[in-house]
C-alpha cells in the first residue's frame, strides 16, 4: 500500500464512525416521525465521508508527483456541501403560509459535516459535532415546545 492510499482499519472506522454518529441524529428524527430519518441521515454520513476520503486519495496522489491527479480539496468539500443542502431543501416544504421541515433539512446538513469530519478522520470533532446537534434538537427542542409554545 503506497502513501496516497488510506487502510482498510481506518476506511472502515471512518465509514462506521460516519453511519453510527448519523444513525443518532436520524434515530431523533425518525422517533418524531420526521421525513429523512434514519437511513438518509447515515446515507448523506456515509456519502460526504466517501466523497472526502476518495478525494484525500487524489490530493495524496498529487503530492507524490501525479500530474493528472491534480485537485483543489476545497472543491470536494464545497459539491458535498452543495449537495447536501439540495437534500436538506428537499425536506423543507411550505404549506398555507407554514413552513415545516426546516430543521429536519438543518440536521441532514449536520448529517453531511458529520460525514466530511469522519472521512478528514477526525472522529472526535465528529462526535462532539453530533453531541451539540443532540442537544441542539432533542434539549432545545423540549424546551421550545414547553416554554415558548406555552
Amino acid at each position: 500500500m503506497d502513501e496516497s492510499e488510506i487502510s482498510l482499519l481506518d476506511m472502515t472506522i471512518r465509514l462506521l464512525s460516519a453511519a453510527g454518529l448519523a444513525f443518532l441524529l436520524g434515530l431523533e428524527r425518525e422517533l418524531r416521525g420526521k421525513p429523512a430519518g434514519l437511513r438518509s441521515h447515515m446515507l448523506v454520513s456515509l456519502g460526504a465521508s466517501a466523497f472526502i476520503m476518495m478525494g484525500m486519495h487524489i490530493l495524496l496522489a498529487t503530492a507524490e508527483g501525479d500530474p493528472s491527479a491534480r485537485i483543489d480539496p476545497t472543491r470536494i468539500v464545497e459539491g458535498v456541501v452543495g449537495g447536501i443542502g439540495f437534500l436538506g431543501a428537499g425536506c423543507i416544504i411550505q404549506s398555507r403560509g407554514n413552513v415545516q421541515g426546516i430543521t429536519t433539512g438543518a440536521s441532514i446538513w449536520i448529517a453531511g459535516a458529520i460525514g466530511v469530519a469522519c472521512g478528514l478522520g477526525t472522529i472526535v470533532l465528529a462526535a462532539l459535532l453530533t453531541g451539540f446537534a443532540l442537544v441542539t434538537v432533542v434539549v432545545l427542542g423540549r424546551f421550545e415546545r414547553e416554554v415558548i409554545e406555552d
